[in-house]
């Protein structure tokens, strides 16, 4: 099965060559970035596994595919934020709201399968995203003006009353280690906690996930724009 899986994925990736030598040929040299997601193949946590373990290679293909998606539209247009900091002796507590800029379905044309191997019951997929002439000039916006480098580390819930998917865990992991991150920069930034904080965040490259304790976790490095900061003196 699996190497009837990795055939269909070659002949996916010999045509995304193809087209893609299309491209140059043609004298179109595109802007691209890329970034690597694997998917383990066998189930690697106890809690909360979806009922499809263990996965062929086209469905572990599709989730890659799904995740590099979620990557590329956290890269290109990030996200708006509005953080609350919060503080424990106030009872007010820490809560941060993510607002998608702009995203990327699975199935876009310009997302392209580049290199995939199988190894150690892991699937791992290289994809490249050739961005269009707009999408360049917002990943180049993210790299100039007045912004900010952070990195973090998040984790998917402890509990969970009901599964809701795989990438939805995922998703919240790297939406928690967005709020670490952006707390540990104005920890380091802010002489005084403000109380909230609003501006625009996204992705500098794919992040790193691993399971910690039961629980994905994410590790990822953030650029990040900051709008307005907010003192409790204003209150």
């Amino acid at each position: 099965m699996i190497r009837k899986g990795v055939f269909s994925l070659f002949l996916l990736f010999s045509a995304g060559l193809f087209l893609f030598a299309q491209g140059y040929e043609a004298g179109n040299v595109p802007y691209v970035i890329r970034g690597e997601v694997y998917v383990d193949l066998e189930p690697i946590y106890a809690g909360h596994v979806d009922g499809e373990y263990p996965l062929s290679i086209p469905v572990a293909a599709g989730r890659a595919l799904e995740e590099a998606a979620m990557f590329f539209s956290a890269m290109i247009y990030g996200w708006s934020f509005h953080y609350d900091i919060g503080e424990r002796a106030r009872q007010i507590e820490e809560n941060l709201e993510l607002s998608p800029a702009g995203v990327i379905h699975n199935g876009d044309p310009r997302l392209n399968v580049t290199d995939v191997e199988v190894r150690d019951s892991r699937l791992r997929v290289w994809t490249d995203y050739q961005l269009t002439d707009l999408q360049q000039s917002r990943v180049q916006s993210w790299r100039n003006g007045i912004i900010r480098n952070a990195q973090g580390v998040g984790y998917s819930p402890a509990s969970i009353a009901e599964y809701p998917g795989w990438l939805e865990l995922k998703k919240a992991a790297l939406e928690d280690a967005a709020r670490s991150a952006l707390r540990a920069m104005l920890r380091g930034s802010e002489r005084n906690r403000p109380k909230e904080v609003t501006g625009f965040i996204s992705l500098v490259s794919f992040p790193r996930f691993y399971i910690d304790s039961g629980r994905w976790t994410a590790s990822a490095r953030f650029r990040v724009q900051i709008a307005e900061i907010i003192p409790f003196a204003a209150y």
